[in-house]
């Protein structure tokens, strides 16, 4: 146990310093702000990644469009965000 809380203590550096430390994570977030995604590329994209419920399918293409129906100010702001976060101050101590 502690051989695990020293690990996650010297990964959580690494994570802030490097993005999410997911790089799927961080295209599947470019992918649903990038407005020239089409919605049928973006359900294909994320399919493999809910579970196979009708209500699943809608509800990831209500969150696609809700960005497609922004401004590209709104969508420039929004890619900023996920960066904005790892350079915070809770990651910054580290």
């Amino acid at each position: 146990m502690k051989l695990l809380r020293v690990l996650v203590l010297i990964a959580l550096p690494f994570s802030c310093f490097a993005g999410s430390g997911c790089p799927l994570l961080e295209e599947m977030v470019n992918k649903t702000i990038d407005p020239r995604v089409s919605m049928d590329e973006y359900q294909n994209l994320v399919r493999p990644y809910y579970i196979p419920f009708t209500d699943s399918e809608e509800a990831m293409g209500q969150l696609k469009q809700c960005f497609l129906s922004q401004s590209n100010e709104t969508l420039s702001n929004a890619a900023k965000l996920p960066n904005m976060i790892y350079e915070s101050k809770w990651c910054a101590m580290f």
